[in-house]
């Protein structure tokens, strides 16, 4: 196993894998244009077709979604090596056009600016340049794995429609689960995710009783009153010690300012690293519904619930794989915690898992550049593929041997 035949492969087929990426950035495919996840899952199965990989689409349960991609390389058989990315991003095309949001090459910078440069069009493009590598370096091992690439068409809108037909593809178990979410570099090294926080999501309704806010404000139950009174116990479980954050995004009520407002109405999310303290905020939350002192009807309901993925003993193993590809390439990988959700989340159970295995970059979710520089769109940095790849391609082949 040598390195630099595997960074040599890399740099050949940079330039192709940076051309399907610019491909894929071409098309918008926001989560609800069904037609443009549909469009990036079709190129991206003609991409991997070489490689020897046979696709389907399989419908996504989710109303106005398109469909989700899975690619079969089925070597010898045995509990596939998944990989996953995902095919949809979180931009209307009106947004693309209105900010003027497209593929934009700075070499100055060192950056791609576009959307799903690094969420996770990025992450595609670097499964598809690593498997190249292997295909160079390790053509045996990569002919006998079975490697199933699979992109979700829905993962920015946190649905679990994608994880349960991954399951049951899957047949409940797999050799290992690996995302191709980002992954930062920085002082301490290149982040290798192997946990992610939990998250739940609630609703608050107040109903209280209208009146006229003049001659009448003493018949009325102001339901505003009712709910910003809870609202500062509902912040106040964001917890350091506990590793757990609430965020009250929305809250809206009433009508006009000479009416006692008869309704209202708070949203919030809770994200936990540990399920027990998730569990704790929600029995919070549950028990809010009631009467309010002032008489109004209080109505708490959980909207969502995504579990979270803790990480493992096994994990852990999985992770000084890739650990020891670095230091062979004279890099440093580092496990790191993360607060947002992926595709881990629902897939944990299948195998050792890690995340943040795609290329470095920025700004996911962000569109906007401003004159001044404060603003900035997300980016994918073109510099991060060759390491990024080859330290995956290196600790996959330690995956693939029959020690492992």
């Amino acid at each position: 196993m040598n390195p630099s035949l595997f960074q040599s492969s890399a740099e050949k087929h940079l330039p192709a894998a940076l051309e399907f990426l610019r491909r894929l950035v071409a098309i918008n495919s926001f989560t609800a244009n069904a037609a443009g996840v549909e469009a990036v899952a079709r190129l991206t199965a003609e991409a991997f077709k070489p490689l020897g990989f046979d696709a389907q689409l399989v419908p996504c349960s989710d109303p106005g979604t398109g469909p989700h991609l899975f690619l079969t390389h089925p070597g010898a058989g045995g509990d596939p090596i998944v990989l996953f990315t995902h095919s949809d991003t979180v931009f209307p095309p009106e947004e693309e056009q209105r900010n003027h949001f497209q593929w934009d090459e700075r070499p100055d910078e060192g950056r791609i600016y576009g959307p799903g440069t690094v969420d996770n069009k990025g992450g595609t493009a670097l499964i598809w340049l690593l498997l190249h590598i292997l295909r160079d370096c390790a053509p045996e091992a990569f002919s006998q794995a079975h490697f199933l690439v699979a992109a979700n068409a829905a993962e920015e809108v946190t649905s679990d429609d994608f994880g349960r037909v991954t399951h049951a593809r899957c047949h409940g178990k797999a050799r290992a689960v690996l995302v191709f979410e980002g992954g930062p570099v920085d002082e301490r090294g290149w982040h290798i995710v192997t946990s992610r926080k939990g998250r739940s999501t609630w609703k608050l309704t107040a109903e209280g009783k209208a009146a006229h806010a003049g001659s009448k404000h003493h018949e009325g139950i102001n339901a505003i009153d009712a709910l910003v009174r809870v609202l500062p116990d509902i912040a106040a479980l964001t917890s350091a010690a506990e590793e757990r954050t609430v965020n009250i995004g929305m809250i809206h009520g009433g009508t006009v300012v000479n009416r006692v407002p008869h309704e209202a109405c708070a949203e919030w999310e809770c994200r936990a690293t540990a399920p027990a303290e998730l569990q704790h905020a929600d029995d919070f939350f549950t028990n809010l519904s009631g009467t309010a002192p002032n008489g109004a009807k209080l109505a708490a309901t959980r909207t969502g619930h995504t579990a979270a993925w803790p990480g493992s003993v096994e994990s852990q193993a999985l992770f000084h794989l890739w650990h020891e590809a670095a230091a062979a390439m004279k890099l440093n990988a580092v496990s790191v915690p993360r607060g947002g959700l992926s595709d881990a989340n629902h897939l944990w159970q299948l195998a050792p898992t890690l995340d943040g295995l795609g290329p470095c970059g920025g700004n996911a979710h962000c569109s906007e550049r401003s004159a001044d520089g404060t603003k900035l769109p997300e980016y994918v940095e073109p510099g991060s593929f060759a390491p990024k790849a080859v330290m995956n391609a290196l600790a996959l082949l330690k995956v693939l041997s029959p020690e492992a």
